[in-house]
């Protein structure tokens, strides 16, 4: 039985040397290597095992409901809040032609992601970027992920403290409750949300642990979009909405550099393409095909609730529009049960963010964990490192909240910056130096990446510039 035994092991390690050895492979230097195969789906499984450093298959794995769930959630986040003030400035005709557009180019950036991903079978974002650019790209890439991350979680909590405690101009839930008292107090109550509700989600260490969180904010978002749908149906019908802008003003030097400013925050609306590559590695049966329809039912989904979002609730405050439309709902709307109203949206949408928080967050411990401590084993392998690095990025996280005044300053930098280069320059450039190389690509797709290169560096340039001048506007 003995002899057996040691006989299986031994012709097992035999097929494994001999699998490594009908395949090339080349070492980027990052605990991965590019599998190159005569057959791919054959020894798709079987690389992974050989590959991934020494791991074994996975168990489990999301569907495609769930992973459609967990990319509209990294879609879905604050960015929601602040389109309708965005429609303000540019319009409803352009902004919804801006809406469509954008999450059309953000879709087939993410298709080029998942395709090369799968060309050089990397586990993260930062390897696909090291695989087509070099390690110093990626260490940049990385860079960018914690930035518009660490961004994004920061203005999470910014809408929370003002929702919930009030800002300046608008009075919050607990004050219109229970009037004043220590919950006036956004710094304590901000800590507490964090401590009480967003520690325990964000010490999970796999992102497929969070996909019925991620489909009841999902569901809750919808929630949102009907409810401020229907107050503005009735407000419509009744006459009681101001003419809308149908085009940009282009009268005033603080309408240009308004205009500037709001085109970047529009392309931060679609930023999900850290979690891609999460996503797809979890995905069950996972194949290019299989991860695009998961974009593009998801592409949908979120052009279809950003729309409805951006356009009612521009009607429904016209020029009253706030950069974060939710401060606007303190007020009364001029209809039946409009303080029940504005309690259920109010509320609702912070429960919203607190089931997104967790999923953009796990993107951000996985990068610094991949730039920290790049030679360690994995984060799912060392529990103590994985909630070391899960209190100091949320204590960063909210130190960063109670510095940053409103939600449109952190939106107008990473939207002009971080957001670009991750959701559209970091993409077309991996198609470009992956697919000419390999003759992957063909013409039509060579001018789609050039196009997506040279549009996403002009919406960044106008965005610092418009950056910049509005700071010094401000400043005078």
């Amino acid at each position: 039985m003995g002899s057996n035994c040691k006989f299986i092991e031994l012709q097992q390690h035999n097929d494994i040397e001999s699998l490594e050895n009908q395949s090339e492979s080349k070492n980027f230097g990052n605990g991965y290597v590019e599998a190159k195969s005569t057959d791919d789906d054959e020894f798709d499984d079987i690389g992974d095992f050989l590959v991934r450093n020494g791991g074994g298959k996975r168990d489990g794995g999301s569907g495609i409901s769930g992973a459609v769930f967990n990319l509209s959630t990294s879609i879905i986040g604050a960015g929601i809040m602040a389109l309708p003030a965005t429609m303000k400035v540019l319009g409803i005709v352009l902004g919804f032609l801006l809406i469509v557009l954008m999450g059309i180019v953000s879709e087939i950036s993410v298709e080029m992601l998942v395709r090369f991903q799968a060309l050089v079978k990397a586990d993260s974002y930062g390897e696909v970027v090291q695989a087509a650019l070099g390690r110093p790209m990626r260490i940049l890439s990385e860079f960018c992920i914690i930035v518009n991350n660490a961004g994004v979680l920061v203005v999470y909590l910014i809408i929370m403290g003002d929702v919930m405690s009030g800002s300046f101009n608008h009075m919050g839930v607990f004050d219109q409750l229970f009037g004043n008292g220590i919950w006036d107090q956004r710094k304590l109550v901000i800590l507490v949300v964090v401590v009480a509700f967003l520690a325990p989600l964000c010490a999970l260490d796999k992102i497929d642990s969070l996909s019925l969180t991620s489909a009841a904010s999902v569901a809750l978002a919808v929630v949102f979009v009907v409810v401020a749908c229907a107050i503005t149906f009735i407000k419509v019908v009744g006459g009681r909405v101001e003419p809308p802008r149908l085009a940009p003003d282009f009268g005033s030097k603080r309408a240009i550099l308004d205009l500037l400013v709001v085109i970047p925050v529009m392309t931060n609306a679609y930023i999900c393409h850290f979690n891609v590559p999460p996503i797809y590695n979890e995905l069950k049966g996972r194949s290019p095909e299989k991860m695009n329809r998961v974009g593009r039912i998801t592409t949908v989904v979120c052009v279809v609730i950003y729309a409805f979002t951006a356009i009612s609730g521009y009607l429904l405050f016209g020029r009253g529009t706030e950069a974060d439309i939710l401060t606007n709902f303190d007020q009364n709307l001029g209809i039946r049960f409009s303080s029940t109203l504005n309690y259920i949206v109010r509320v609702g949408y912070i429960l919203h963010l607190i089931l997104v928080f967790p999923v953009v967050h796990f993107s951000l411990r996985q990068t610094v964990d991949a730039l920290v401590f790049e030679k360690s084993a994995p984060l799912t392998e060392s529990r103590k490192r994985c909630l070391l690095l899960t209190v100091v990025l949320l204590g960063l996280i909210y130190f960063g909240s109670t510095m940053i005044p409103n939600i449109w300053t952190a939106f107008k930098f990473t939207g002009a910056t971080t957001a670009l280069f991750l959701g559209f320059i970091f993409p077309a450039l991996i198609a470009l130096k992956l697919g000419g190389e390999r003759d992957a690509l063909s013409n039509g797709e060579k001018m789609l990446s050039w196009f997506m290169l040279v549009m996403a560096v002009i919406i960044s340039f106008i965005g610092v510039i418009g950056d910049i001048f509005s700071l010094k506007s401000q400043s005078e």
